[in-house]
């Protein structure tokens, strides 16, 4: 699928490789992944070992990495996470293109995975590059409707500055925070994660390489599925 798209929806092969005759396999590898990563083997290696041994494709192991992770890692972020309404009148980070790109997905048919640890991930990869699609402003309505609905007093969005058109997608959010009065800013830097796990503030995402150094968090793209897009395609892969 090419940059030129016009929806962020399924891979050609997805109906094919994540129809429902996978699934449990899908599944038996999450939880064999899982276990390896919970006895300090290490991720990559992991991940071909579980592969391999059950024949998978390149995009049902992406899926499959998404889904896993340590006893620790869920222990960890079932701990820390935080319901909706705890953020009245708090100071919020958003972690921009994890959520955006994943209600892109939601709203143009993509298939979702639901995780081990309870967020609900794309399979879609920005990969230095982003381009906004049919579905990027209502995505970013969707988000901060929500949000707003439990009173935040603020949310700064965060971009990744390498990733090209990062300046394009912050204008469109500040244009429709101005258009809106929503009380929200956004700056591109060149490392947001870090900032996101350096920080106080309650974290917007769902990117695992985050979720392990906050201090809390709210698991968004979940709640905006089960309330908004509950005819979203979503394979599960929990146990």
């Amino acid at each position: 699928m090419s940059d030129g798209r016009k929806h962020r929806g399924a891979h050609p092969a997805d109906r094919k490789l994540f129809a429902a005759k996978h699934h449990e396999a899908l599944r038996q590898a999450v939880r064999d992944l899982s276990w390896l990563l919970s006895h300090d083997y290490a991720p990559a290696a992991s991940l071909k070992l579980v592969g391999d041994h059950f024949a998978l494709r390149e995009r049902q192991r992406l899926a499959v990495a998404r889904a896993a992770c340590s006893d620790r890692q869920k222990d960890y972020r079932e701990r820390i996470l935080q319901p909706l309404e705890s953020i009245k009148n708090q100071n919020l980070l958003i972690d921009g293109f994890n959520i955006i790109v994943t209600m892109e997905a939601a709203l143009s048919g993509g298939v979702l995975i639901r995780c081990r640890d309870g967020c609900i991930r794309d399979m879609s990869s920005v990969h230095g590059s982003y381009r906004s699609v049919a579905e990027t402003e209502q995505a970013i309505r969707l988000i901060s409707e929500t949000l707003l609905g439990a009173e935040p007093a603020s949310a700064v969005w965060l971009l990744d500055q390498p990733v090209s058109n990062s300046g394009r997608l912050a204008q469109k959010i500040r244009e429709m925070a101005a258009e809106n009065n929503w009380p929200w800013s956004v700056e591109a830097m060149m490392n947001p994660d870090k900032a996101i796990r350096s920080s106080d503030r309650i974290a917007v995402t769902s990117d695992s390489n985050i979720l392990d150094g906050v201090k809390g968090w709210i698991n968004l793209s979940q709640i905006l599925i089960t309330r908004h897009l509950t005819e979203a395609w979503i394979v599960d892969l929990r146990d």
